[in-house]
């Protein structure tokens, strides 16, 4: 039963992960976003993207995933595991968004790891 809900907290957070990366990617497609013509304006093409669309669907249905896996374990056991999403948004901005990642971060991403995996050994 552990396997299972632990697979469920991994799911949403690949799901909410993947996600963030789309709605990002949405944005990135909009090119004359400008808040100063109109908050409303703005944020109608913002939901409008399709990208975005998909990318808060797939976040939105993360959830589902994520409080079944919740319910079968501790709150302290399973919430570490969001720090997995950095590594994961880490790796798609890199490889699918052609973002740069400086040393600092690398050396950030090498330390939530690492937590992560001390927190998972209790």
């Amino acid at each position: 039963m552990k396997a299972l809900s632990i697979s469920c907290l991994l799911t949403s957070i690949l799901m909410g992960a993947i996600g963030q990366v789309w709605i990002k990617k949405g944005l990135n497609s909009i090119t004359d976003l400008n808040f100063a013509n109109g908050i409303i304006h703005s944020y109608l093409k913002i939901f409008f993207s399709s990208y975005v669309m998909l990318g808060l669907t797939l976040y939105a249905s993360g959830v589902f995933f994520w409080l079944y896996g919740l319910s079968k374990v501790p709150l302290s056991f399973a919430f570490p595991f969001v720090s997995l999403s950095y590594v994961l948004v880490f790796f798609l901005s890199w490889f699918y968004l052609g973002e740069h990642i400086s040393m600092l971060r690398w050396t950030g991403l090498c330390t939530i790891c690492l937590g992560v995996f001390i927190v998972s050994m209790t």
